[in-house]
């Protein structure tokens, strides 16, 4: 759980939402901090060198100020092993002295960011934390070098900031989504662009791997909100209370494994998106708490006496059919119609079939980038063949089909027809084709028949393994090697 909220939040980590970490041992300074930074930022204090380390060691931080006079140790002592053991948060030192020799042992040997003499003003205060937050999310995102001896100025990081933000929404707009002229997919697109425009709730339906994340990136990085976060959750893949802390936070002992107090992931798209994942896979219990935070704004972290405020555009994505599942009771309606504000549905890859060219020479420029290869284009007949496959993963599928064929390849001449796997490239084996100079052979007539019947048989039993395995009079490893021989998507693995 810790490794997913954490690579999320590295991602979002920006001004509001930022964790910052106060240490010193004076508890009057400590709680006068943490007052003036609460404000805008999460405040986690200790009042020694090993609370700080065991709170590093635990929760994510972005920035960590720290007072210059503590016992047995300096300030600068402290931060130079922080350095060396965490050296992501941007490290900021406070102090009533302005020894240039401190000031030089602090930007050598540990790294410091800035100095904060004391009394130190609220404003100029949380204008300090609010850059060194900028600055760290800067440095995550590969915008700056993280040396902070060379840092940037204020004009510096606004303008890189600024910079980096036309790079994703360049990245991620709308006329990056690969379709053709005559695609269904521009009807979508231009839906997806109207509600961009307005603050509304989204709902994303559409078979798994149609590209339901990317059309959500879109709609954020076209909307009002795309100067803030956008955060990610997979509501299927986590238990009810796990989830629970993911979205909306928790305090210390508020469950087993909560050792420390973090925050939630609404908290930390507050201000801009959250895209909410496999929203048909959350238990009714669960759906009543995100329904509060829907109509109230509020959420409460597990373990918190008080609620909080947050402003965030929810867009939830799913490939079941929330219709039925409403009527069948298992999802509540109330909480459909709070998502549905404003319905998008995608296409699958079946429907596209005009869309495949122009996606897989996408996919290939990208697989071409990850593997340092230089793999011209497809054959024509590959792209005739990929164009009659039914493609039930969808671009997912596309995508490990192409990477496929790259390993497969020698040399750089284009993709051929022979790189494919047995079942698209046989897939239009049909009797018409009989009397054609390259008939199939035999072999290659019952590889064919046995791979449409395993498939058929995923299909009605909904991709249950046991079932089709019993079904089939086969063994699950006899099942499996089958379905790895004729790349078959991917089954869900029932035990029971």
């Amino acid at each position: 759980m810790n490794k997913m909220l954490d690579d999320t939040q590295f991602e979002a980590a920006r001004g509001p939402g930022a964790t910052v970490l106060v240490i010193d041992d004076e508890q009057r300074s400590l709680e006068s901090l943490r007052r003036v930074l609460n404000v805008e930022f999460e405040v986690l204090c200790a009042t020694s060198a090993e609370e700080a380390e065991a709170i590093l060691a635990g929760d994510l931080v972005q920035v960590i100020l720290c007072d210059q006079r503590m016992p047995r140790q300096s300030g600068v002592e402290f931060l130079k092993r922080v350095r060396d053991q965490w050296p992501e948060p941007v490290r900021m030192i406070i102090s009533g002295y302005t020894d240039a020799e401190d000031i030089i042992a602090g930007v050598n040997e540990a790294g410091i960011y800035q100095y904060i003499t004391k009394p130190w003003d609220p404003e100029k205060l949380i204008d300090s934390v609010r850059e060194a937050a900028e600055l760290y999310r800067l440095q995550k995102s590969g915008a700056v070098t993280p040396v902070v001896e060379a840092k940037p100025s204020r004009q510096r990081l606004r303008s890189l900031a600024s910079d980096q933000g036309r790079a994703e929404r360049r990245l991620y707009e709308f006329g990056r989504i690969a379709h053709a002229p005559d695609s269904p997919m521009r009807e979508t697109i231009a839906l997806a662009q109207r509600a961009a425009r307005y603050d509304v709730s989204v709902l994303i339906t559409g078979d798994s791997g149609t590209g339901k994340e990317l059309l959500a990136r879109a709609i954020h990085h076209s909307s009002a909100r795309r100067e803030k976060s956008f955060v990610i959750e997979n509501c299927g893949a986590l238990p009810d209370e796990l989830l629970e802390s993911e979205l909306f936070g928790c305090k210390k002992g508020a469950f087993t494994g909560a050792y420390q107090d973090r925050i939630g992931l609404f908290e930390v798209a507050d201000g801009g998106s959250i895209f909410l994942d496999e929203i048909g896979e959350t238990s009714p219990a669960f759906q009543v708490k995100l329904l509060r935070v829907l109509q109230e704004g509020e959420i409460r972290p597990l373990g918190a006496q008080r609620s909080r405020r947050v402003n965030v555009r929810v867009i939830a994505a799913t490939n079941r059919k929330l219709e039925a599942e409403v009527a069948a009771g298992r999802f509540r309606r109330d909480l459909y119609y709070r998502l549905a504000a404003f319905p998008i549905h995608l296409p699958p890859l079946a429907d596209r079939k005009g869309d495949i060219p122009i996606i897989a020479a996408r996919i290939l420029v990208d697989v071409n980038r990850t593997f340092n290869r230089r793999i011209p284009g497809f054959d024509p007949e590959t792209l005739r063949l990929m164009q009659r496959h039914s493609w039930p993963g969808n671009i997912r599928e596309l995508h490990n089909e192409i990477q496929r064929m790259c390993v497969l390849c020698d040399g750089d001449a284009p993709l051929g027809p022979d790189l494919l796997s047995t079942a698209i490239a046989h897939r239009d084996a049909s009797p018409e084709r009989a009397g054609q100079s390259t008939p199939f052979t035999l072999k290659e007539r019952v590889e064919l028949l046995e791979c449409a019947v395993i498939k058929e048989s995923l299909q009605r039993n909904g991709r249950n393994i046991s079932r089709v395995a019993e079904e089939l009079g086969l063994s699950r490893v006899g099942l499996r090697s089958k379905i790895a021989r004729y790349d078959i998507c991917r089954v869900v693995d029932d035990e029971a």
